[in-house]
C-alpha cells in the first residue's frame, strides 16, 4: 500500500493530501530513509513522522483498504 494512503487510513495523518505534503517536504521516514508518497509500506516497516516539535515513530503491524476509526490503532504499534 502507498505510504500517503497508509497514513491516511490509520489517522496518524488525517487528509491524504496532507500526507503527500509531509513526505514531499521530508518530514516523513520509512526505515530510517527520506520517504515518497508512492513508497509501499509492508508490515515490519517503521515510520517516523515529524510534526514541528514532537516526532511519531510506529511500527506497521497490519495493511488494510479501509477501517472504522476504533480499529484504526490496531493497525500500528508506537514505538
Amino acid at each position: 500500500m502507498r505510504l500517503d494512503k497508509y497514513l491516511k487510513v490509520t489517522r496518524l495523518i488525517r487528509r491524504r493530501t496532507v500526507a503527500n505534503e509531509a513526505c514531499d517536504a521530508g518530514r516523513v521516514t520509512v526505515n530510517g530513509k527520506p520517504a515518497k508518497a508512492s513508497v509501499n509500506v509492508k508490515a515490519g516497516d517503521i515510520i517516523e513522522i515529524m510534526f514541528g516539535q514532537k516526532t511519531v515513530k510506529v511500527e506497521v503491524v497490519a495493511i488494510a483498504d479501509t477501517t472504522k476509526k476504533e480499529e484504526a490503532g490496531e493497525l500500528f504499534r508506537y514505538l
